[in-house]
């Protein structure tokens, strides 16, 4: 089986055991690893592997081909992307006309960032600027973009930067909805049989939970030199009771999110059966 997902903790934690051969009756599995916007593009291009993580937001354009599983993604309450500035500000409308930076702009974190605005700004913003996640801070810190919009482990290093936080979004979603915040999906083909892969990789998550010094190395080895610290705290946000079962909460965010999007013409129409754990 052909999956792909990305180098983060949350992802490698989770997958760990079936790549690893430690799913029992699960096929080898082999592995791509790429960032979320790169995948998001394939699956809406029909290209990549059999199985893997997307953004949440991305599923207005693949759900003909693909299919939403209940398990292996992120969602979570207080692991939202956050909007960072240099100076310390407390009004939204500073950032009408002004240059974002964004790390995808078919991303979670993009559609919310939209969301927010359209809520809360009278003018809209100015220039939006996509640029790799790991990049912005340094960009906002240097003023080469008026605010950016961060994602991952930067929620807990910011600081080092000398940043301020204008806004976490997964706090303003959650305080707006009641839902946890959809981050990263896993999606299967299709032709996959759907059922035997959210069993294995359950079955994953929870060799993870059991034993997760077995994931240690394999975690730091895909860590981008993070420190050990910063990747724990990385998963235990990032990996919950979400990760092995959306459950109803998690399917009614995933529905109400994508919705409001839609409403908003952020993404396309889609058939809204297709965010039904029946479907």
């Amino acid at each position: 089986m052909n999956i792909a997902f990305s180098s983060c903790p949350n992802d490698t934690f989770t997958f760990h055991a079936l790549v690893h051969g430690l799913v029992p009756d699960a096929p080898p599995v082999e592995v791509t690893y790429a960032d979320i916007d790169q995948t998001n593009y394939w699956a809406a291009n029909q290209e990549g592997p059999e199985v893997m993580k997307i953004s949440f937001a991305a599923l207005p354009w693949v759900l003909d081909h693909y299919r939403l599983l209940s398990c292996g993604g992120a969602l979570g309450r207080g692991c939202g992307p956050l909007v960072l500035t240099k100076e310390d500000q407390n009004d939204p409308r500073f950032l009408e006309g002004k240059t974002v930076a964004v790390p995808s702009d078919r991303s979670t974190a993009y559609l919310l960032f939209r969301l927010w605005t359209a809520q809360n700004l009278n003018e809209a913003v100015g220039d939006i600027r996509i640029m790799p996640f790991d990049d912005i801070m340094p960009a906002v810190e240097r003023g080469e973009v008026d605010a950016g919009l961060v994602i991952h482990e930067a929620r807990f290093t910011y600081h080092n930067y000398g940043l301020h936080m204008l806004q976490d979004l997964g706090e303003w979603w959650e305080t707006d909805t009641g839902f946890p915040i959809p981050l990263g999906a896993i999606i299967a083909r299709r032709s996959v049989d759907h059922q035997k892969v959210e069993e294995w990789i359950r079955e994953s998550v929870d060799h993870a939970w059991a034993h997760p010094e077995d994931s240690n190395d394999y975690v730091m080895e895909h860590s981008q030199e993070m420190a050990p610290e910063v990747a724990q705290q990385h998963i235990d946000l990032y990996v919950n009771e979400f990760t092995r079962n959306l459950g109803e909460d998690g399917w009614a965010a995933v529905r109400v999110f994508l919705e409001r999007a839609a409403d908003e013409g952020l993404v396309p129409d889609f058939p809204r059966e297709a965010l039904t754990e029946k479907e």
